[in-house]
């Protein structure tokens, strides 16, 4: 792990053309000559990874698709680095010995594997794919033991909590307090979910981020897979994980000590902290941002979830409890529901159900290897597309 404070040499960006990927070759740019930026990697968006070729020049690319690699080499032939494809291709940028850090930000499933190869060949990793921990924690967090490779917390309430934990001793940690927007339809009338759009899930109230974490945070499921990814992180057990509901998201999360004492980390609501704090650690380096104003916010508020009205964080706590293969299944139906969401497919409350659906009709497993986790997550997409609203 980088120690000194000075930028990392030689950075690799997994999911370079996502919101996370996209921000962290700004920062990485602005890092001047220290860093070197190694691989970049997508999966289908070539136009964008092409400009951000012509405009980063990293040493290599790697595309999941085959005919997005192969438009990518036509569109580019003044690229001379190398160029790889599939899945196997991001695996071996993220597994590359020139890697100083991995920061994975690839959406959903997908970062599961290239993870476990950066994992594997020891290397520092600013973790932003949730994903990969929600589904294949028991897998991924005894191999980062085994080969000696350091996960570093970009989802901004997991950074806000290994801030707070700094100098202090885990034995004296009460519990984590992992803080929520609520997301927009935190005050929108029950009966008024199911005619939810698309259009209107998207707009989140304070922060900007792709489509399918954003409609993750308007299910508080993002929030429920947070709770996940900390009893990862930071290895303590659900009852130690709770979440408070903070709309103006200033709070990025807390921890309270067995003396009753909390400590908080607080900022204005940007993704460029978390990622640059990933890669600056265990420094800060400066960041031309906004300030938090106190006294133009006036005041800060918090209340409970309402499990009711958003059962996907509730059933984040079922998981949790039930471990194994749970994990697994409920991320893999849950991008199968919200792609259909977004499709207008599939009502919005209709998403719960989807998740709840697939983990009646999956076998469970104890102690899943990564071929089980794969085997297990392409079963569980195919049950979640058999629900009967999306089989209508």
């Amino acid at each position: 792990m980088t120690t000194s404070g000075s930028a990392p040499s030689s950075i690799t960006v997994l999911g370079s053309t996502g919101s996370i990927g996209t921000q962290a070759l700004e920062i990485i740019e602005r890092m001047g000559r220290g860093a070197r930026l190694r691989w970049i990697t997508c999966n289908t968006r070539w136009q964008d990874m092409a400009e951000q070729v012509r405009r980063f020049g990293p040493y290599g690319v790697a595309i999941r698709d085959e005919q997005a690699c192969s438009a990518f080499r036509r569109a580019v032939p003044e690229f001379t680095g190398p160029v790889l494809c599939g899945e196997e291709g991001i695996c071996q940028a993220a597994a590359d010995a020139d890697n100083d850090i991995v920061l994975s930000s690839m959406v959903g499933f997908s970062g599961v594997v290239p993870t476990m190869a950066a994992i594997e060949a020891g290397h520092t990793i600013g973790l932003a794919n949730k994903e990969s921990l929600v589904s294949a924690g028991s897998v991924l967090m005894p191999a980062v033991a085994r080969h000696g490779a350091t996960l570093l917390a970009v989802d901004s309430e997991h950074s806000a909590i290994a801030q707070c934990l700094i100098g202090e001793h885990g034995a004296d940690v009460e519990k984590l307090i992992i803080t929520a927007s609520g997301g927009p339809f935190r005050r929108l009338d029950k009966d008024e979910l199911p005619k939810v759009t698309p259009q209107q899930a998207l707009k989140h109230p304070n922060w900007t981020m792709g489509a399918k974490i954003t409609i993750d945070s308007a299910t508080l499921m993002n929030k429920g897979f947070e709770v996940i990814e900390a009893r990862w992180l930071f290895d303590l057990p659900g009852q130690k994980l709770d979440v408070v509901v903070h709309p103006q998201s200033i709070i990025h999360s807390m921890v309270q000590f067995v003396d009753g004492s909390v400590k908080a980390q607080m900022g204005v609501p940007t993704m460029l902290v978390p990622i640059q704090y990933a890669l600056s650690y265990p420094r800060r380096w400066p960041l031309d941002i906004p300030r938090m104003d106190l006294a133009a916010l006036g005041s800060l508020t918090f209340e409970a979830p309402d499990l009711d009205r958003f059962p996907c964080l509730a059933i984040a706590y079922e998981v949790l409890a039930a471990g194994g293969s749970s994990g697994t299944i409920v991320n893999a139906a849950n991008e199968i529901a919200v792609a259909a969401f977004l499709e207008q497919r599939l009502r919005f409350t209709d998403i719960p159900s989807v998740i709840r659906h697939t983990l009646e009709h999956m076998e469970h497993l104890d102690h899943p290897s990564l071929p089980d986790v794969i085997a297990i997550d392409a079963e569980a997409r195919r049950i979640a597309g058999e629900f009967p609203s999306l089989v209508a």
